[in-house]
């Protein structure tokens, strides 16, 4: 795969959840919150771009626990 076809990849919420190394529940979750990855709705599917969820989980970055959000 090129690297243009890396960036443009699309995953639905489960393939999501898992790139993310969380569940589907709290994907959702964080979908209805809006505090969740950038997704896109294309008719009744839900689906995530990977280089979306790579740059929410980098912003999600912490040093220590007592960090704000």
């Amino acid at each position: 795969m090129t690297a243009f076809g890396t960036l443009n990849r699309k995953l639905c919420v489960k393939e999501a959840a898992s790139f993310l190394n969380v569940s589907k529940s709290w994907l959702d979750k964080k979908r209805i919150s809006g505090d969740g990855p950038t997704y896109i709705k294309a008719g009744r599917r839900v689906v995530y771009d990977v280089g979306d969820l790579e740059s929410w989980a980098a912003r999600s970055k912490r040093q220590h626990t007592s960090e704000l959000t």
